[in-house]
């Protein structure tokens, strides 16, 4: 039984109320010395204590994607490993080579790769819109848009708890967007935190920039320039949606972040000042002027991302870069908020990707 699996969690749930109906019913009845009879209630009210708290773990993690597996929780997973490149070695992973596609029970397609340029490796989905397997479009390129998911979690959090694809094919179906596929990456190989960036050895930003769009356009037909390219990234993938556009304007032309996280950049994930400020949104935003759009998006009510921090970037940024801001009056640092959001980021990153299909 999966760790992430509907059955998993409808099992603990199940024992769950089992363990609490039983000590109601048979915590007073249990025979023998009055000490023997206090400590088996006690054991029992603990039992349902646990059971409660794995009910509430289990949930959690299924939500926000923290552990993927058994292996995973148990840290005996051989996957997601980082690589030093060729003066350290490999520390393992999967072999160099092209990447293999595998279906998974939800259609999304997912593999684990090696990025050459990078020396990381790690999990990558990709779903493909309806319109990719018609006859009509069988020659036919599609933009992409790339998901960066917040940390902790993981590339199948935009899946389990962002409800996609299900929202990109609501919006399709209203022909309020253009077909698009999705491609979300692992953004901290390893679980190591660079914002998304080339650290010391840990080259995460030529992972998301050079190895994770090369990976995709090998095994689908995707629109090779930066108009056929977006990032969309939430909380800490907020932050490097942001930050990839302005480094990169050449491999991504549009980016939207939804909550992103405060864009002066994180001293835990780099601690050097120096290296922290080349990567700071908020400072690359005052020194370079790419020609792209961004979309900055939070609420009133999120402190994490605070309306006033996306206005003083927006107030630094300079043409070309174009740089709208999106806020809503209620709604926390969380997927209830960010679907919501939905409805105006996605169309707004469709209308400035070229390739592929134009808007029904």
């Amino acid at each position: 039984m999966g760790l992430t699996s509907g059955a998993f969690l409808a099992a603990l749930v199940v024992l769950c109320v089992a363990a609490t109906v039983a000590t109601a019913l048979f915590a007073a009845r249990i025979p023998g010395p009055r000490p023997a009879a206090v400590l088996g209630r006690i054991a029992m009210v603990a039992m349902c204590q646990l059971l409660a708290v794995a009910v509430v773990a289990a949930w959690i993690n299924n939500a926000f994607g923290l552990y993927t597996s058994w292996s995973d929780l148990l840290g005996t997973s051989g996957g997601g490993a980082v690589f030093t490149g060729p003066a350290g070695g490999p520390a393992g992973g999967p072999p160099a080579g092209p990447a293999v596609f595998t279906r998974q029970p939800d259609g999304v397609l997912l593999t684990h790769a090696r990025g050459p340029q990078s020396g990381l490796s790690g999990q990558i989905l990709v779903w493909t819109p309806p319109e990719y397997d018609l006859p009509a479009y069988r020659n036919a390129r599609f933009p992409v848009v790339m998901l960066l998911h917040g940390i902790p979690g993981s590339p199948q959090t935009w899946f389990r708890a962002g409800d996609m694809p299900q929202a990109v094919e609501t919006l399709l179906a209203g022909h309020r967007i253009r077909p698009f596929l999705l491609v979300a990456p692992v953004i901290d190989p390893g679980r190591v935190n660079t914002d998304c960036s080339d650290a010391g050895s840990v080259h995460t930003a030529s992972w998301l920039v050079h190895d994770v769009p090369a990976i995709v356009g090998r095994s689908f037909r995707t629109v090779p320039d930066a108009r056929g390219r977006a990032l969309l990234g939430l909380s800490t993938g907020g932050f490097c949606a942001v930050k990839l556009t302005l480094q990169f304007p050449t491999v991504f032309a549009t980016g939207a972040a939804m909550s992103p996280d405060p864009l002066d950049g994180d001293p835990a994930a780099l601690p050097s000042p120096a290296v922290r400020a080349r990567n700071s949104p908020q400072q690359l935003v005052r020194r370079v002027h790419p020609s792209v759009a961004l979309l900055l998006a939070t609420t009133l009510q999120d402190r994490t991302s605070r309306p006033a921090d996306l206005a003083r970037f927006r107030q630094a940024a300079r043409p070309p870069t174009r740089v709208s801001t999106l806020v809503l009056a209620t709604g926390g640092h969380n997927f209830g908020t960010w679907k919501r959001m939905y409805r105006t980021v996605l169309p707004w990153l469709s209308s400035r990707l070229a390739g592929g299909p134009g808007t029904p």
